[in-house]
């Protein structure tokens, strides 16, 4: 029998947009009652007001320890604890090493990995007392990354490595922890990349299945709240992301490599030239406070 949610209490980073915003709605449709983290107020309030009594937000920036864990412990407090934990907030920025903003890098990594390690780290205590579950949202890109896509390719890999150690050490507390691996996802900053950065839509059309198909926001929030109901340890979306997994050796293998080299060399010098062209025409990135140059987040992957 499908498990479901009524009566679980859930807390959800990144909550204000995209797959954050839908797996509150659709978590909150099952039953569940929802905390929503993230750093766009007016967005948070709509979308609690929206979903009703069940619902609770709170703004706080997962690079701020203090104010994520005031948040947090404010969440548990309304809800009357904790039993999951979708740990969704996280940004991405283009560019290659080489011509890399060190702040923009640093920020990428920051918010993707610290930040998850500073939210599995407050939420700790109150999922310790419900025996919970945490779904840790990474990335097909935790397998293998893509030029142009380092800052983020280096902290998803970095999340996937944090995730397996914490689910080790908090295994004796009863507490349980999955990975999400979306490959690209149809939100609004893979549109805007699309228009921003041609040759990065051209660079996914030349990835091998999975990697050149986009999947809806709503296909991805229902995998990843199917994750929480059935306590999953992976959730691939799509599902042929799963191959990737298997084959990660050979993907970073010398076999691999010439075709790595060649699809690098077709498609790196035109995304940093069309990057350079940006400049420092900045934009409010969703979730996230005064952008830093490239940092304009192009999808999640």
């Amino acid at each position: 029998m499908k498990r479901d949610l009524v009566g679980r209490k859930v807390i959800v980073t990144g909550a204000a947009r995209g797959i954050g915003e839908k797996v509150a709605r659709l978590a909150a449709a099952q039953g569940a009652r929802v905390a929503l983290i993230g750093l766009e107020p007016a967005r948070l309030r709509a979308l609690a007001e929206e979903l009703g009594p069940s619902a609770h937000w709170c703004e706080a920036d997962v690079r701020d320890s203090t104010a994520l864990q005031f948040a947090i412990d404010e969440c548990a407090g309304v809800m009357n604890g904790v039993d999951m934990l979708v740990a969704n907030a996280g940004v991405a920025a283009y560019g290659t090493v080489r011509h890399a903003d060190e702040a923009s890098f640093e920020r990428v990594v920051d918010i993707n990995l610290n930040g998850v390690f500073r939210t599995l780290k407050h939420a700790t205590p109150h999922l310790q007392r419900s025996r919970g579950h945490v779904l840790i949202v990474a990335s097909a890109i935790s397998f293998t990354t893509i030029g142009g896509l380092a800052s983020y390719g280096a902290s998803k890999a970095g999340v996937e490595s944090l995730a397996l150690a914490y689910r080790a050490e908090v295994a004796h507390l009863g507490i349980t922890v999955g990975l999400v691996h979306p490959s690209w996802i149809d939100t609004d900053l893979v549109r805007g990349a699309d228009v921003d950065i041609p040759s990065f839509q051209d660079m996914r059309k030349r990835l091998p299945y999975p990697g050149n198909v986009t999947t809806s926001v709503d296909r991805a929030a229902s995998a990843i709240v199917d994750g929480l109901a059935y306590r999953r340890s992976r959730v691939y979306v799509p599902r042929a992301v799963v191959v990737a997994n298997w084959a990660k050796a050979l993907l970073n293998s010398p076999l691999v490599w010439p075709w790595t080299r060649r699809f690098s060399a077709a498609t790196i010098p035109s995304l940093e030239t069309e990057v350079a062209a940006l400049g420092r025409n900045d934009q409010r990135v969703p979730e996230l406070p005064q952008p830093t140059e490239n940092n304009r987040s192009p999808a999640r992957i």
